[in-house]
């Protein structure tokens, strides 16, 4: 019997449960555990205010040290780059949507304005990578902090004083929400930049556990990881978190030819620089879209 930890966000279970789903067609039992993170527990604050990494993974990754579990689900997104001593990616899963959706009440709509909503309304996202690309896009918006897991946001679009709010599409098509009472705006993540790994499962278990490790690479995606690998190492060269105002995205074509897209800017009232790469294989894509970021 496998213990799998997980948060208790609606999403995160829908995560573990569908980890649970894919072991049980290895005809290989679990049970989930859940656990309560920082990022959990503090709920007044954005994310680029929390101090240090790894917001929604550390409590679970002590619990993976412990023994209390086998394997731990995450948010790949939530992941620091720098591995836990002792710990390692076992698997990961397909990529959903890596786009982010701008949810929008009816009312502030404004077709003339670039991202459709009325000059100085207020967006809610505590993500600074978002609220610096929206700048981007529209320098007339205001945007506030919002927290909470997905449905949480959601109510709160209604009932206090937002225009609209960001949520990764990821998570929304997952639970199966309706937005019809709505106006989206789908961005494409090779211009609002995703988060590294947006979209992505990530199963963790320790490094010596090598039974897990064998369960976990029958169902771990090679094709997501390599992309993914592009994302992160850039965020690792970036030295990059929840604090950092940086995206990347990379996809592979049909030929097998990696596209790299990036953005990034040093500080909150500082130009935004796009970058694309492409190259036919990924060794040194990360490097050369970091030099162009950090290039004048």
């Amino acid at each position: 019997m496998l213990k799998i930890g997980t948060r208790g966000s609606k999403l995160a279970l829908w995560q573990a449960h569908d980890l649970q789903a894919q072991l049980k067609g290895l005809d290989i039992d679990s049970e989930l555990v859940i656990i309560k993170t920082k990022g959990d527990e503090i709920q007044n604050l954005g994310f680029d205010k929390l101090e240090g990494k790894g917001f929604f993974t550390q409590e679970i990754e002590y619990a993976l040290l412990a023994g209390d579990i086998d394997v731990a689900v995450h948010s790949m997104k939530d992941l620091p780059t720098e591995m836990v001593e002792g710990l390692s990616i076992a698997g990961l899963s397909k990529r959903a949507n890596p786009a982010d959706f701008l949810i929008i009440k009816k009312p502030s709509l404004d077709p003339s304005q670039p991202l459709m909503l009325k000059s100085g309304r207020k967006i809610g996202t505590s993500s600074i990578r978002r609220k610096v690309q929206l700048k981007h896009f529209d320098p007339t918006i205001d945007t506030v902090d919002v927290r909470g897991n997905v449905p949480t946001r959601l109510k709160k679009l209604n009932t206090e004083d937002y225009d609209a709010i960001v949520l990764a599409g990821a998570g929304v098509q997952r639970l199966e929400i309706s937005l019809d009472d709505y106006h989206v705006i789908e961005f494409s993540p090779k211009e609002f930049v995703s988060a590294p790994a947006q979209g992505v499962i990530a199963y963790q278990c320790r490094t010596a556990n090598k039974p897990t490790r064998r369960i976990l690479k029958q169902i771990h995606d090679a094709s997501t990881a390599l992309c993914t690998n592009v994302e992160r190492k850039v965020m690792k060269i970036m030295d990059g978190g929840c604090q950092l105002p940086l995206g990347a995205y990379c996809e592979r074509d049909r030929a097998g030819n990696y596209h790299c897209y990036a953005s990034y800017s040093p500080g909150h009232d500082q130009q935004l620089k796009h970058v694309k790469l492409s190259q036919s294989t990924h060794a040194g894509l990360a490097e050369r879209i970091v030099e162009q970021l950090k290039s004048e």
